[in-house]
């Protein structure tokens, strides 16, 4: 019996390209330690996911939930965007069904492009009149990809200029190991300054000396030449 994750991943296949499937494995880092070790690629850019998982938007949350347990790494994706999908268009009670189902499998989130294409639609956005405290528990997670889902999420309350959180969450994980965290947190700060550049400023100003260099510079990308220059010194 063919099921729908044999389905998805047969799509997908036939979308395979022999130079993605050994450039990505490098790029997503799934080398011995590396923070993508052993997830295994078809080779699909992500505008072919994209196109399959639009194909299959009206699929059940089982069925989702089932994709997600795949080994390969295109087909968590195509989940992920059906999930993206589904509640750009759902009611509260389908998005919550989703939203919930998306934080219980965070461990198969386990890239920052499967987190990045989905959790502003999926959590931030589900989030956006409700309380937030669920992404600062997120943030306190031993899980690299629960901070970077915490962070990320913080796009869709930037958009309509609802910036405090993404202050609150940069300076709880302003010492995070990471540097994809370094990179995520930085990218945020940055967006943020697009709306209330004096804040931004204040903020480096105030935090600069615990910010990683990538961190900053990520943060500062936006300032004029002088004023990047000025805050990178740290002096």
């Amino acid at each position: 019996m063919t099921t729908f994750t044999d389905t998805i991943t047969a799509e997908l296949q036939v979308l395979s390209q022999e130079e993605k499937r050994r450039i990505l494995p490098r790029f997503f880092k799934t080398g011995k330690g590396e923070y993508g070790e052993d997830d295994k690629f078809l080779g699909v850019v992500v505008p072919n996911v994209r196109a399959v998982a639009r194909k299959h938007k009206e699929a059940s949350l089982d069925e989702v939930r089932d994709l997600m347990s795949s080994a390969w790494h295109e087909v968590r994706l195509c989940a992920l965007l059906i999930m993206v999908e589904r509640c750009k268009r759902a009611d509260n009670t389908t998005r919550k069904a989703f939203f919930d189902l998306y934080l219980s499998l965070t461990e198969r989130i386990n890239n920052w492009d499967l987190v990045d294409l989905s959790c502003r639609f999926i959590v931030g956005e589900y989030l956006l009149d409700k309380p937030r405290d669920i992404l600062y528990r997120l943030a306190d997670s031993p899980l690299l990809w629960d901070n970077r889902i915490a962070i990320v999420s913080t796009y869709a309350f930037i958009r309509l200029n609802q910036l405090d959180d993404t202050f609150a969450l940069a300076t709880q994980m302003i010492a995070h190991p990471h540097d994809l965290m370094h990179k995520a947190i930085g990218w945020m700060l940055r967006e943020a300054g697009k709306r209330d550049e004096p804040r931004l400023h204040e903020y480096i100003l105030h935090h600069r000396r615990e910010m990683s260099r990538t961190m900053l510079r990520y943060a500062v990308e936006k300032f004029s030449p002088q004023i990047r220059a000025q805050l990178m010194a740290r002096s």
